[in-house]
């Protein structure tokens, strides 16, 4: 199974379901706007590098974001794109999401914990959401997502996510947080979505208007 995720830099990771969930080759690239120069390109870095092609596919889970529309749509589109190739079904899994598993996973997290995760969105504001792990394990958003200014954020719970390098004086570092989104994570949230029948919509988070609008039509003068 293939995981793709553009709402940050670009983050691709191939996995074997069937083998424990083994990762079979992981790339990606920390470029925040060059999303549609490098995505396929390393998408094609993790197949080669395991001897296989998109119809060996089983799956594919990209990121919805939130985050800036262009990067966003880029990581969907080809997902879906490749997933028509394949002939494979594409889940959408909320990128937050992923950073709040990987820190629930973590070793010596509490059962009954809550965590925050923030991400850039650009314009000194901050995407978040809260989350929290359920009585049957399962790590459930309680709000968000939302976009709001870092310092406006009263923070009851541990903070994680690639923002919190932006803004340490308001988002401080957590010892043991994820550093690096994990597309491969991203790829057996889709999957243990689908199967679960629960929603893995290709919906895109964009949270507000793109930073640049297109001009709106002139009007004819009487």
């Amino acid at each position: 199974m293939l995981g793709i995720d553009t709402s940050g830099g670009t983050s691709v990771a191939l996995v074997d379901a069937a083998a424990g969930w083994t990762q079979l080759g992981v790339a990606g690239s920390p470029d925040p706007r060059g999303h549609a120069e490098v995505l396929t390109p390393l998408i094609s870095e993790v197949l080669d590098a395991a001897g296989l092609s998109a119809p060996d596919l089983a799956g594919i889970a990209v990121g919805t974001g939130p985050a800036p529309f262009t990067g966003l749509r880029v990581g969907i589109v080809t997902a879906r794109m490749l997933g028509r190739a394949a002939g494979v079904e594409v889940w959408g899994v909320p990128s937050l999401d992923v950073w709040a598993r990987a820190w629930f996973d973590g070793e010596g997290r509490a059962a009954d914990g809550a965590v925050r995760v923030v991400a850039d969105a650009r314009r000194r504001e901050v995407y978040t959401a809260r989350y929290v792990r359920d009585g049957d394990g399962a790590v459930v958003r309680t709000d968000g997502p939302d976009v709001v200014a870092p310092d406006r954020l009263t923070l009851a719970e541990p903070c994680v996510g690639p923002a919190t390098g932006l803004y340490p004086d308001a988002l401080p570092t957590v010892p043991g947080a994820p550093e690096e989104f994990d597309a491969a994570l991203l790829a057996r949230i889709g999957a243990e979505r689908a199967a679960a029948g629960d929603d893995v919509a290709l919906t895109p988070l964009y949270l507000r208007r793109p930073d640049v609008a297109p001009r709106a039509p002139r009007k004819r003068a009487s």
